[in-house]
């Protein structure tokens, strides 16, 4: 199994593997139920669940670095939306997938909660 073709950023490293079932549609799915960043405009922490689905094509993720990836966010600045859009593009420059669905539920603040989802792709069945 080739392990490679990392997608490196600032913020850490996507790293990935050979899809040895390139043959094949299927849906890989993640959940991280820890998520922590910023808010930009007040410097205290966001919490929330990051979920990614996605139909790999000739890679798919490595969870390890996957999982240091998302702990750089958490000293970082960043609106929700722009936490979502930027997994969203940096996850299809490290694998390109056939599809990719971004979803962050964060956690209330100020009795508002909030769901953003950004996809690429259209899903196969």
């Amino acid at each position: 199994m080739e392990i490679g073709k990392n997608t490196f950023r600032v913020d850490g490293v996507i790293d990935s593997f050979e899809n040895q079932h390139q043959e094949r549609d299927f849906t890989i799915e993640f959940t991280a139920p820890e998520f922590t960043s910023m808010c930009p405009m007040t410097g205290l922490p966001d919490f929330g669940t990051i979920v990614i689905t996605y139909q790999p094509a000739a890679r798919c993720i490595e969870l390890r670095s996957f999982k240091y990836y998302l702990q750089a966010f958490r000293d970082r600045g960043i609106f929700y939306e722009d936490v979502v859009n930027q997994l969203l593009e940096d996850i299809v420059a490290a694998i390109e997938p056939r599809w990719l669905q971004v979803t962050g539920e964060f956690n209330s603040r100020g009795g508002i909660s909030a769901r953003v989802t950004a996809t690429h792709g259209t899903p196969r069945p």
